[in-house]
């Protein structure tokens, strides 16, 4: 805690700086509401990360750019990226809807795997977040929120000529860490591409004796993540243009404790995604329409224990195509329409045999009047796991000259993914205490509710604060459940005589609320240097009427406070971020490991120019050694120093 409070005094002198540029990103037009609005008219609390705050922050990884951004907490299992759950307003990490430029990115095996997203950080223009229900444009598991992340490409953004960027970083424990991207942009012609390597030997976890018959061996975490990616564009005359993009992304890494505290885990895992995307659009003067499929393969090969036979092999398919079209009817209403059909497909040793087929349509309206903006949307959709739903949303905002007051109302929905339908269960003689898929789960519900205001202090620093709630039905989470109370699952897997199991149900209802607090400056200090400060707290709780003790529902932080501070001066860049969380403790006795309670984490990066083009980057992950776990057992890394070089071209 003394860290904690020492970090936000020393940040809370930057507003005794003087303000001389605004920087207001509230003009920029998001795209995550489909009809492109300025931040302000949306009714949402939205946050854009830059391409160029993503080069000054210490992360190395998606997910550690996304770790402090207020109001999203991952939950990581291993550093760099290695897997992290991304939660939102009290959501379990399966409600976080992931996009890469405007399609669909979860995974349909496990959201465990929504954060390996196919995307070097040198290829990413924005990431657009936005906080709570958005299911009527965009159909199941928009729940806590949705993140779209947006490349380089797909944006349009590329400068005129070629453009390289890239680093190479080295550090303990024999840590590589590099990217290399470019982009480039001739007449009509636009190409962009980058290939990303963190590799390590990981941490070394010494020999730990729990009792005089339990001994945990040594180990280290490690880890070799590679994604490689490349984009082509084309704009014709007529106003027609067509991109594609298609990215490859591997993963190898010890998962030991990655999802359970049993003393006989001893896991690796490897990931590999092929993730392929195509967009056809034609903009007219009132009109624009786009056709979008994407094709996303992976496999999965986890590995209990080499001691006995434990190897679960999986592979899936996911097909999916949208038509969007939207008409400008006058200056004051924008309509849209869209359709969506998908096609889910798992083959597994563990899970079986299953696909599942979805079709969804939406429809949008966005009335502007003065300093009202209104948008109103309804959805519909059918999946063979749910059957029909329908998913309606309002959003509403009113902008004075520094004042912004919004609201939303929606409902939202989100499928079982395999794992939760089909863990387990093609398994013989289930051993006591494992997961336990439910092929009978139903859709989860839920309706959410936000009212908020942002009030620009003085130009380029503007305060935020947003109440929320979300009521939720049928919540899908593992609770522990006796084999008399399961029955026969499956025809093919067998479970103990009267032996417990973590079975996936539908949890009667759950109640979130909670609120967000955010400030954010950007300034420039002279003409030399400018300051970008983002601070976030989030205070939310969860209930449930009868009380049942479950594995996810309740595993966010009560308590989440975020900051990222950016300076930027001639040659230097100076990156710092921080988060601080406060949970429920929880102990593993089994592997006399903790769950703190709370923990304070920093992270920072320097990095200064030599030339024009070239410069060294010196980094300090987890800057305090803090001791602490975001998933029980499973031990993240102390301090850890890398540094290296980058340039530009």
């Amino acid at each position: 805690m003394r860290n904690f409070y020492l970090l936000f005094l020393v940040l809370s002198i930057s507003f005794t700086l003087v303000a001389q540029t605004d920087l207001s990103i509230d003009t920029i037009q998001v795209s995550s509401l489909r009809v492109p609005m300025k931040i302000q008219e949306t009714g949402r609390n939205i946050t854009v990360v830059t391409a160029e705050q993503i080069r000054t922050l210490p992360a190395t990884s998606i997910d550690e750019v996304l770790q402090t951004v207020a109001g999203v907490e991952v939950q990581s299992r291993g550093a760099f990226g290695v897997q992290g759950d991304i939660l939102m307003r009290g959501s379990t990490f399966t409600q976080v809807l992931i996009l890469v430029d405007g399609m669909k990115m979860n995974d349909p095996l496990t959201g465990h795997f929504n954060s390996y997203i196919p995307v070097t950080l040198a290829e990413i223009e924005r990431i657009e977040i936005l906080r709570g229900a958005a299911a009527a444009m965009y159909g199941a598991d928009a729940v806590g929120g949705v993140i779209n992340i947006r490349t380089k490409t797909f944006s349009s953004s590329q400068r005129e000529g070629v453009n390289l960027a890239g680093a190479l970083n080295f550090g303990e424990h024999k840590l590589v860490n590099g990217y290399q991207g470019f982009s480039m942009r001739k007449g009509q012609m636009s190409l962009s591409g980058g290939a990303s390597l963190t590799r390590s030997e990981g941490e070394f976890i010494p020999e730990m004796v729990i009792d005089t018959n339990t001994t945990l061996e040594s180990y280290n975490n490690n880890f070799d993540l590679q994604t490689v990616g490349a984009a082509f564009g084309y704009e014709f005359a007529n106003g027609l243009s067509v991109r594609a993009r298609t990215a490859y992304d591997y993963r190898d890494f010890g998962a030991r404790y990655f999802y359970t505290t049993s003393a006989f885990d001893k896991s690796t895992e490897t990931v590999n995604t092929w993730w392929n995307q195509v967009q056809v659009q034609k903009l007219d003067n009132k009109s624009a329409t786009d056709l979008n499929l994407a094709y996303k393969y992976g496999t999965d090969v986890f590995v209990f224990s080499p001691d006995f036979p434990s190897t679960n092999s999986h592979t899936t398919r996911f097909y999916n195509l949208t038509l969007n079209h939207l008409r400008e009817i006058n200056r004051e209403l924008t309509l849209q329409a869209g359709l969506q059909a998908d096609q889910r497909e798992i083959e597994s040793n563990d899970r079986g045999n299953h696909d599942d087929f979805h079709f969804g349509a939406y429809a949008m309206g966005v009335y502007r009047k003065d300093r009202l903006n209104l948008t109103a949307s309804l959805r519909g959709d059918y999946d063979a796991n749910y059957e029909f739903e329908f998913s309606p949303q309002l959003n509403v905002s009113y902008v004075l000259d520094r004042l912004v007051l919004r609201g939303s109302v929606g409902r939202s929905i989100r499928a079982a993914d395999y794992t939760e339908r089909f863990v387990s269960n093609n398994l013989m003689n289930l051993t006591p205490g494992r997961s336990l898929g439910n092929p009978d789960l139903l859709a989860e519900r839920g309706w959410s509710e936000e009212l908020g205001l942002d009030y620009t202090v003085i130009p380029g620093w503007t305060l935020k604060v947003t109440g929320f709630a979300r009521q939720s039905s049928n919540l899908i989470d593992y609770v522990s459940t006796n084999e008399r109370e399961i029955g026969s699952i499956s025809q093919v897997g067998s479970l103990q005589a009267d032996a417990d199991y973590f079975f996936a149900q539908n949890i009667t209802d759950v109640n979130t609320s909670g609120v967000e607090l955010q400030s954010n400056l950007r300034q420039e200090l002279g003409t030399d240097a400018r300051l970008t400060w983002n601070l976030g707290l989030t205070s939310l709780s969860t209930s449930n009427e009868e009380d049942v003790i479950s594995v996810y529902i309740s595993s966010h932080a009560d308590l989440l406070v975020t900051s990222q501070l950016m300076l930027n001066y001639r040659m230097l860049d100076l990156g710092i971020s921080a988060l601080h969380k406060s949970r429920e403790g929880r102990i593993a006795s089994g592997l006399n490991s903790e769950l703190e309670d709370s923990y304070t984490l920093i992270n920072s990066r320097l990095g200064l120019g030599i030339t024009e083009g070239f410069g060294l980057n010196i980094q300090v992950q987890n800057l305090f050694d803090t001791e602490y776990q975001n998933i029980l057992g499973a031990r993240m890394p102390g301090r850890w120093f890398l540094a290296g070089v980058k340039w530009s071209l």
